[in-house]
């Protein structure tokens, strides 16, 4: 593959190349049958599960603008042209609407794509990447995005376009679905789930055949009419008899055919499937309800990696991406970027904060007044005031919450005070 590199700026590429880049995808389940990705995420529960759980976790966090003043200081811009955008994307769309349809296309499609309006507002429009293709001349941009419609096509010029994609080895330019690395298991699944429909079906009885001893007495047409009559009015259908005791003649023996629940297992199978899909996505299996080794304490440790390790490189390669494709559309772009507000979720239970807070600050930091507020009581008069222990003041602790000094060290403090009043 020959390079032409002129003064270090990679010119042209000597490789055929393609026009369109294929977008459509369909997985297939069994013989004859394909379905495309939105059908999946709409068909396969564990599938929207684990989709559902990324797209709504991250929509839930706020996105702010801020300008980075020096090292050490940064200022937060909410009146920002960009926050505005952000915050309403759209007339018909909210913030958390527009991340979570976003984050929702990337894990399906491996790519999620906004239009940028030309009027007079700014706006942001969502394209369903089933409809998109991307027209290119070479292997490393996109040139015009075309949106095909049930009355044609518009093609859309890369500039008006924010396109999010993830990695492809076969081609930069469009993302791979994880559906496709998901193929095999998702096959199984299905296969499965047809098996258990047609069981409840049938009445989820046992499938088999009646044996009847060689020995037995002929059966003429109309015994064997009759009991065959007498059976399926017992074992099929939703009649008064159904589900009955069976009454067996001339020593004859029903014998099983059939893979029983426990031989199949479907709760193991169906949990496999959970957790392939979780692991493809990186997310702790106790965070989608797989809580076969779970305990408080290595939940609550998950919780917190689930921010960090899981959501962390979503939340940097989607602000990142709306820094670069974004971000410059506005004249006041200079030392502006965007930060989901992350620590808002790392900051632990209320109960953990307050004991950090009282233990760096080594005395109560709420008034009386602001706890009544958390619990909608009204303020009483003089609760704007910090009151501090006098186990603070006299009894030399850090914090209210610390243990009792020794007994020298009070009968000492109690000294002092007493001289004092003597005097």
């Amino acid at each position: 593959m020959p390079f032409v590199i002129s003064q270090g700026v990679l010119e042209a590429v000597h490789q055929y190349q393609t026009a369109t880049i294929a977008t459509g995808g369909a997985v297939i389940l069994g013989d004859g049958l394909a379905q495309d990705y939105a059908t999946i995420w709409r068909t396969q529960p564990q599938v929207r599960t684990v989709v559902s759980f990324l797209a709504r976790n991250i929509a839930q966090l706020g996105i702010h603008v801020y300008r980075r003043l020096s090292d050490v200081d940064r200022e937060r811009l909410a009146d920002h042209p960009l926050m505005t955008l952000l915050a309403r994307p759209n007339p018909f769309t909210t913030r958390y609407r527009l991340i979570e349809a976003l984050v929702s296309d990337l894990a399906i499609y491996d790519n999620a794509i906004l239009a940028k309006t030309t009027t007079a507002v700014p706006a942001l429009v969502r394209l369903d990447p089933r409809y998109v293709t991307p027209i290119s001349s070479n292997q490393f941009t996109v040139e015009t995005y075309r949106y095909r419609g049930t009355t044609g096509y518009r093609d859309i010029p890369a500039a008006q376009v924010v396109h999010f994609r993830g990695y492809n080895p076969e081609d930069n330019r469009w993302g791979c679905s994880p559906m496709e690395t998901l193929r095999r298991i998702l096959a199984e699944e299905y296969q499965a789930s047809q098996y258990r429909e047609q069981l409840w079906r049938n009445g989820a009885r046992l499938m088999g055949y009646l044996k009847r001893p060689v020995d037995a007495p002929e059966w003429g047409s109309t015994a064997r009419e009759r009991f065959r009559r007498s059976w399926q009015e017992q074992y099929t259908g939703t009649g008064g008899r159904a589900g009955g005791t069976p009454i067996l003649e001339d020593g004859m023996e029903f014998v099983p055919a059939s893979v029983t629940p426990e031989a199949a297992q479907y709760i193991e199978a169906r949990k496999l499937t959970r957790e392939e899909v979780a692991s493809s996505f990186h997310i702790p299996l106790p965070m989608v309800g797989i809580l076969d080794h779970a305990t408080y304490s290595n939940i609550t440790e998950q919780h917190k990696n689930l921010y960090q390790d899981t959501l962390g490189p979503w939340l940097t390669m989607i602000t990142e991406e709306l820094h670069l494709q974004l971000l410059p559309d506005f004249p006041d772009a200079t030392d502006v970027y965007l930060e989901f507000n992350l620590a808002e979720k790392l900051r632990g239970s209320f109960e953990e904060q307050a004991a950090q807070l009282q233990t760096a600050t080594g005395a109560p930091w709420m008034t009386r007044n602001e706890a009544r507020a958390r619990v909608n009581l009204p303020q009483i008069e003089g609760g704007d005031e910090l009151v501090t222990p006098l186990n603070v003041l006299t009894g030399g602790q850090a914090s209210p919450t610390d243990t009792a000094p020794e007994p020298k060290t009070v009968l000492a403090t109690a000294t002092r005070l007493l001289e004092g009043v003597t005097r």
